[in-house]
């Protein structure tokens, strides 16, 4: 049924990374580029869903260059998911094994850096199942090409060379992005989803990685 099948990394392939982590490394950040005490508001604010104008308002406030503080506050959230999954706190879900039967080319598009999206495929032995793997680049740009806009998976797509295509995620941005691709999507209800209202409808609601081989049919 589908040419390709893309899924979002974190919440779908390996578990999600815990906030007080991402607020720790955000507050790495501040204090490598010399600012000691910054006010935590601030700090939360550049742990997670962050905007091109959060960021430059929030380092204009200390007097620190956006591109600059961006690059660092990066690598620290990175190392620090990299810890997370070499000390056991970051694992894949059970389920994974599955994605061998599929009848479908198969990528990952990720908001996550792609370093971070590489090392843990790498480290889970994932990346040999993937053709096409996108996260973000260590840029300002990049927050703008974060799903909910398509930018990412419609270059994953294209590698793909897929014309029919599912995406699976765990983000009602995961479903606008597939949307705003043209593909269809898949929301799966991970422990953390179980009673998450949706506000938009996706083509497929499942509970686990398992039920997308009644989707795509077994290879």
């Amino acid at each position: 049924m589908y040419d390709a099948v893309v899924f979002d990394n974190d919440g779908v392939l390996v578990g999600r990374t815990p906030f007080d982590t991402l607020r720790e490394a955000a507050w790495n950040a501040f204090e490598s580029v010399g600012v000691e005490d910054p006010d935590l508001a601030h700090v939360e604010d550049l742990a997670i869903g962050v905007t091109p104008a959060t960021l430059t308002d929030v380092c204009e406030r200390y007097g620190v260059d956006p591109s600059e503080f961006w690059r660092v506050r990066d690598r620290t959230a990175s190392d620090a998911q990299i810890d997370d999954a070499r000390a056991g706190r970051k694992t894949p879900y059970e389920d994974v094994g599955v994605l061998d039967d599929l009848d479908a080319s198969l990528g990952v598009v990720s908001s996550n850096q792609q370093a971070t999206v590489e090392f843990l495929l790498d480290h889970f032995d994932l990346a040999g199942r993937f053709e096409a793997v996108y996260g973000r680049e260590p840029s300002i740009v990049s927050l703008s090409r974060k799903k909910p806009s398509p930018y990412y998976l419609e270059r994953a797509l294209e590698d793909l060379e897929a014309e029919t295509a599912l995406f699976v995620g765990d983000n009602e941005s995961d479903l606008e992005a597939a949307d705003n691709a043209g593909i269809d999507s898949a929301f799966i209800r991970r422990p953390h989803r179980r009673e998450f209202e949706l506000s938009r409808t996706p083509t497929y609601e499942i509970d686990d990685l398992h039920d997308l081989v009644s989707i795509c049919g077994r290879r």
